[in-house]
C-alpha cells in the first residue's frame, strides 16, 4: 500500500522549467571568457601576492584601519605585492601600507550596483562584473592570505581560499586570521566543526591566528617565501 502511494505521488509531480536560453548561455561565457583574458593579460606580472580580505566600511580612523596599513606594509617589506578587492575600508589601508613603504600594490576591483570605486592607492587594477571572477583573480596570484574583520564577502573570500586548500586545488599557502576578538565566533564555530567532524584536526591547521604583525611576517617568511623558495628579483 505504502509502495503504491508512493509511486501515486510520483506520477503527479509537475516538473518546473526554467529559462533554456542557448544564446544567452553562450553569450555570457563568451563574455566571461573575454573578461578573464583582459585580467590576466593585465596581471600577468605582478609578482608574488598576499591578499587581504576585509571590510570595506571601516575609515581611516579606525584601529582596523590602521592596523591592516601597518601589517600589509610589513608585508610588501618582504619583497609581495600586496593585493585587495581595490575597494575602500581595509582594502584601501592594505593597498596603502603597501604604497607606503614602496611596494607594489594592486587591486580586483568589483561592479555593483552603487558603484564602488578603485582606491587612489593602487599601482595597478583591474575591474570584474562577476564575484567568481574577482575571487579567481584573488586567489590566483597569491602566495598568503591574510583575513581581516569584515561581513559577509570578507567570510565568504576566506571559506573560498582555506576550501581551496582543504581540497588540495591550491598548495598550502598561509592563511592567516587577525583579530582574535573580532573573530571569537567564528573561531568558536570552527571548534564546533571539529568537535562534530564535519572538518578534521588537519584542516582546522590550515590557517593561523593572531594579533600580532610579526609573529604573523615570520610566519610567511618560512610558509611562503623558505617553502616556495621565493626568490628577490633583479
Amino acid at each position: 500500500m505504502v509502495q503504491q502511494k508512493n509511486q501515486s505521488d510520483k506520477s503527479e509531480i509537475q516538473f518546473l522549467e526554467g529559462p533554456q536560453s542557448r544564446l544567452t548561455e553562450m553569450k555570457f561565457i563568451f563574455f566571461t571568457l573575454w573578461e578573464l583574458i583582459k585580467c590576466f593579460r593585465k596581471l600577468h606580472s605582478i609578482g608574488p601576492c598576499i591578499t587581504f580580505f576585509g571590510s570595506s566600511r571601516f575609515k581611516e580612523d579606525h584601529f582596523y584601519y590602521e592596523f591592516t596599513r601597518s601589517a600589509a606594509g610589513e608585508f610588501a617589506k618582504l619583497g609581495f605585492t600586496i593585493m585587495t578587492g581595490g575597494g575602500p575600508g581595509l582594502m584601501e589601508a592594505a593597498n596603502r601600507g603597501a604604497q607606503e613603504v614602496g611596494g607594489k600594490s594592486v587591486g580586483c576591483n568589483i561592479k555593483l550596483p552603487i558603484d564602488q570605486m578603485p582606491n587612489s592607492y593602487l599601482d595597478k587594477w583591474v575591474e570584474a562584473k562577476h564575484f567568481f571572477i574577482r575571487k579567481i583573480l584573488l586567489v590566483k596570484y597569491s602566495f598568503a592570505f591574510v583575513v581581516m574583520p569584515g561581513g559577509f564577502g570578507t567570510l565568504d573570500e576566506y571559506f573560498e581560499a582555506i576550501t581551496l586548500i582543504q581540497t588540495g586545488k591550491i598548495r598550502n599557502f598561509p592563511v592567516i586570521i587577525f583579530n582574535t576578538q573580532y573573530h571569537r565566533a567564528l573561531i568558536e564555530h570552527i571548534a564546533v566543526m571539529k568537535e562534530q567532524g564535519t572538518i578534521n584536526d588537519a584542516d582546522s591547521k590550515l590557517f593561523m591566528i593572531t594579533d600580532d604583525i610579526e609573529q604573523a611576517r615570520l610566519f610567511i617568511i618560512e610558509h611562503s617565501i623558505k617553502y616556495y623558495g621565493l626568490k628577490p628579483k633583479f
